[in-house]
């Protein structure tokens, strides 16, 4: 009997549930959900019995302590913020550092008895609060019980009494939330929840017993204090300066640079860490894969943005993801530099934007940047695939290394600039200036990424018609060709290369690469002989859109005639080297004597390049040649940055504080074409918050006048900043000094 058929149920599957899904939570998994949130807060009880109430609940409780006020001391020209150098945070709230004491007025409703009166401030962050975890700090003001942070009595005066409180130098940086709780014989009563208790801890570059301890004032003063930044970029031998607000006390930038590590979800527990904290920051700055601060475009089109080189300042970038929740656009590398600088020095981590000229992006873990030409000696581009940014801005933080061997600590480089991914995101560091000018690049976090960017070799390759490659000329000196940024208390540049690396050609330095090599790293070991003529070629400093002559001189260095045929190729680039479009080809054949210079003249016309320019303005020139006695292959390259013209900033009135002001911006078009769709941003530290104007068209040869008032917020020397941008012209800007009076 053969068995009986499956039952076919012909009804319908459910249909899947409608209305939100329900939020997957880690219930199950541990006993309570992890804490990643500053925001968000546990509401602890006002009255926390020890027994059980009676029929008739609790007796009056009128023999204890009763708190009338809590003053937490929150003025800016107050002894807690003065002392914690936090008094320019524009804020209502107490702002204070770890590892050193700060003070609370507590107004009770009869005169403290220290003997028979028990009292204590607790401290919580973050949702479910726990004493094991350091996100529920009790403090007591006696030396009979002490907890995690010190407490001591400063003054006790009729009804008044101040506490000293000292948060430990490894505390949990964040917005916490205090209480006072009195002690009765029938429970612990508490204040209510009040956002005036609200306080910030913050890092403390004063205090010895912090990680991020700087032990120079001057240099404190410039990597945590100083709001006022400049970036470098530019070429190499033609730098050019970028004025930027940190603005790292403006109103709410404290609040949106919390709410970037809560975003991250990045647990409560973690952020007293400072490697922790820049790490994940570095991941946070750009939004390749997190939904991060701000969106990386290169392409010229910022359309639906605002253009990189038109942001003045980081207060607009921040406040702008902190209340909208979405990734701002546009940014390139100097501004992913400035925001993640503006990030460490608000939470007190000592931080400076780094410039390296002729910064190899090296994606494959080789020390080579290739570049390949076809017999002839011409740039074959359809095989050159790497390319060399002219410049890079990246950050480096101060900080104790303990997960490094000694002597690694100190400076850390950190990039939020979405270049290659570690450890599965989009991000860089902090990895060891040390370790990287010793070749350490075993070390974490990223250490080999960074030495490649400023010690890798420009290979130029012969590709024969069978595919065979060749090597025919080694540059051991063009990458990482100098390491600039801003010298403290100054505005002027500091040089320093020799941070990240030896001396070209001395066995230190070789030594180095070795070691390098030793770790995986792969370099090009055959060394081509030397051409006997050289090609030197000028430095140019050419305004935008005017023709100029670009002046090669060959130079024959043998006893023998020699004929170079050459070929000189103009690029409009990208400062990251990659080619927008190729406005002339040259190819002359070059005849010289023994021992005889020629130059060869090239005329560069503005309308062949003015065309292609995209928002930097770079020109690079490729100059390539075969010695047809010898074989042997010259080359030369050489970035031209056009500049631009500048904007004119004045201000007018009494320079004072609280008293209006005017600042006038003036510019004229120079150019024989209209310029359309005209954004001008200014802001000035203290000053002027972020504002800008926009303007349909500014005809060719016409100017334009903008006057905005301002009100000067606090006393000092300060600046103010505006940039104008438009699709036809990127990059003008223009700056004014000024010093505010009391």
């Amino acid at each position: 009997m053969s068995d009986p058929a499956p039952v076919v149920d012909p009804s319908p599957a459910p249909a899947a549930p409608s209305g939100p899904r329900p939020k997957v939570t880690n219930r199950g998994r541990t006993a309570v959900a992890v804490a990643s949130s500053n925001s968000e807060s546990t509401e602890v009880p006002e009255f926390e019995p020890f027994v059980a109430p009676g029929p008739r609940g609790f007796p009056p409780l009128t023999d204890y302590l009763d708190i009338v006020a809590v003053d937490m001391m929150s003025q800016s020209d107050g002894v807690n913020k003065q002392q914690h150098r936090t008094m320019f945070y524009n804020s209502n709230y107490l702002i204070v550092r770890r590892g050193q004491e700060f003070h609370v007025k507590l107004t009770f409703n009869r005169p403290y008895n220290p003997k028979e009166d028990k009292f204590a401030l607790e401290f919580v962050i973050g949702a479910n609060p726990d004493y094991s975890k350091g996100t529920y700090i009790p403090v007591f003001p006696n030396k009979e019980r002490q907890s995690r942070w010190a407490g001591r009595i400063a003054d006790n005066s009729n009804n008044d009494v101040t506490v000293g409180i000292t948060p430990l130098a490894n505390c949990i940086v964040g917005k916490y939330h205090m209480y006072v709780a009195v002690m009765t014989r029938f429970g612990i009563r508490r204040t209510r929840k009040d956002p005036v208790r609200d306080l910030y801890i913050l890092f403390n570059p004063w205090s010895p017993a912090d990680d991020v301890f700087l032990d120079d004032e001057p240099e404190r003063q410039e990597c945590v204090m100083n709001e006022m930044g400049i970036i470098y970029h530019g070429a190499y031998d033609d730098v050019a300066e970028r004025q930027w607000n940190y603005g790292q006390f403006n109103y709410g930038v404290l609040d949106a640079c919390l709410y970037i590590m809560d975003r991250s979800e990045m647990p409560i527990t973690n952020r007293g860490d400072p490697i922790k904290v820049t790490r994940k920051a570095s991941a946070m700055i750009n939004s390749r894969d997190d939904d991060g601060v701000l969106v990386g475009n290169w392409s010229g089109d910022y359309t639906y943005g605002v253009a990189p080189t038109s942001w003045t300042g980081s207060t607009e970038i921040l406040l702008t993801y902190a209340s909208s929740r979405m990734p701002v656009s546009y940014a390139q590398c100097w501004v992913y530099a400035a925001v993640f600088n503006t990030f460490l020095r608000c939470l007190g981590i000592p931080s400076r934007v780094v410039t390296n000229y002729y910064s190899a992006h090296d994606n494959d873990g080789n020390l080579k940047t290739d570049i390949i030409l076809d017999e002839n000696g011409k740039i074959d581009r359809s095989r050159t695939r790497d390319s060399i940014w002219n410049y890079h801005c990246w950050n480096e933080c101060y900080m104790t290394r303990p997960d490094l061997p000694f002597g690694f600590g100190g400076w850390q480089v950190v990039d939020a600039t979405p270049q290659e991914t570690s450890d599965g995101m989009y991000r860089c560091g902090p990895a060891s200036v040390q370790a990287i000018k010793h070749g350490e690049m075993c070390y974490p976090f990223d250490a080999a990424f960074v030495f490649a960017e400023v010690n890798s070799d420009v290979v130029f390759y012969s590709r024969g018609k069978d595919g065979a490659m060749q090597p025919v000329r080694v540059n051991q000196t063009h990458v990482g060709r100098m390491v600039l940024t801003k010298a403290p208390g100054a505005t002027t540049r500091r040089d320093i290369t020799s941070q990240y690396k030896f001396p070209e050609g001395t066995s230190e330095e070789r030594t180095v690469l070795e070691k390098a090599e030793g770790f995986g790293c792969h370099r090009e070991k055959s060394r081509p002989p030397e051409a006997d003529v050289d090609l030197v070629l000028p430095t140019l400093e050419v305004p935008v859109g005017q023709d100029f002559e670009l002046s090669l001189e060959f130079v024959n260095r043998s006893d023998q005639r020699r004929v170079v045929e050459a070929y000189i190729s103009g690029n409009v680039v990208f400062y990251t080297g990659v080619t927008s479009a190729e406005f002339m080809l040259r190819d002359p054949t070059v005849t010289m004597k023994p021992n005889e210079t020629v130059k060869e003249t090239v005329v560069v016309e503005s309308k062949k390049y003015m065309k292609h320019l995209v928002e930097q303005a770079n020109l690079h020139f490729i100059i390539t040649g075969k010695v047809k006695e010898t074989g042997q292959i010259v080359t030369a390259m050489k970035v031209v940055a056009l500049h631009n013209p500048k904007l004119s900033v004045k201000v007018s009135g009494v320079n004072r504080v609280s008293e209006e002001m005017m600042a006038t911006v003036e510019f004229t078009n120079p150019f024989s074409f209209a310029l359309a769709d005209v954004y001008i941003r200014m802001e000035g530290p203290g000053v002027m918050m972020p504002t800008y104007k926009y303007y349909s068209l500014i005809p060719n040869g016409s100017s334009l006048t903008w006057n905005e008032t301002f009100v000067p917020q606090r006393a000092g020397a300060t600046r103010v900043f505006a940039t104008l941008d438009c699709p036809a012209l990127r990059q003008v800007q223009g700056e004014v000094s000024l010093t505010i009076k009391p």
